[in-house]
């Protein structure tokens, strides 16, 4: 089965915040990054801005080709860029505005009526959702009943065992999938996947949709180059390399 690569450009924007202006300009790297056999683009713009920009969700849209997904809390704010923008996907990403980066997914049984109401609204506009859990049974039960297409697993506690030598932590992984599979979820992964464990991953977790990829892959391009990078990624998902 064909996992998917999409590329989160967030850290393309980071780049440009830094120094103001327009340089480097995400479109031309979504554009590129598609060029290079990236099978969609994924941002996740914040309520303060710090990287994507509301108004960059607007104009990727028109050059995106591929598969557009937009992460996000579905706060007022976001719930209105996405039924503006239409991707092809949203991913729901339980963030405090005050958090560096995303760190644990949803309670899906808590937030169930919650999930339920936004996750309607979206598909009622033909926008395939996506909601971010961790590896836990229950959470992957819960998913269902808010009547999302997907679930993202949350891949961090993997790619930090991974990276200390322990690989039994993929098997939650694993057992989410299948949980999933069986349930009717389609599985996407992403968080701190990277060149040297994304292969082990998709090896032993079954299922796998899509991952999402941004800053690992940014900082590998700095080495050896996006094109080589999404070229070494799509290898990798094949079980290529």
């Amino acid at each position: 089965m064909k996992t998917k690569l999409s590329v989160n450009i967030n850290k393309i924007a980071t780049l440009r915040n830094a120094r103001g202006g327009n340089y480097p300009n995400v479109v031309e790297f979504a554009q590129l990054a598609q060029d290079y056999g990236a099978d969609g683009i994924t941002i996740h713009p914040r309520p303060d801005e710090r990287h994507i920009r509301y108004t960059d969700a607007y104009a990727l849209r028109p050059v995106v080709t591929t598969e557009f997904n937009i992460e996000g809390n579905p706060i007022p704010k976001f719930v209105d860029l996405v039924l503006s923008v239409k991707p092809e996907q949203v991913t729901l990403v339980p963030d405090d505005p005050n958090q560096l980066t995303s760190d644990h997914g949803w309670d899906t049984v808590k937030y169930r009526d919650f999930l339920k109401e936004v996750i309607k609204e979206f598909k009622q506009n033909n926008i395939r959702t996506s909601i971010f859990v961790d590896p836990d049974l229950k959470m992957v039960e819960g998913a269902v009943a808010t009547g999302t297409d997907r679930i993202e697993l949350y891949t961090e506690s993997y790619a930090s065992e991974f990276a200390k030598g322990n690989k039994k932590e993929v098997e939650k992984f694993a057992s989410a999938a299948k949980l999933a599979h069986q349930l009717g979820l389609g599985i996407n992964a992403g968080h701190d996947l990277n060149l040297q464990n994304i292969a082990y991953f998709k090896q032993q977790v079954p299922y796998l949709d899509e991952v999402s990829i941004g800053h690992a892959l940014v900082v590998e391009s700095l080495i050896y180059g996006m094109e080589n990078v999404i070229g070494m990624y799509q290898r990798k998902l094949s079980g290529k390399a």
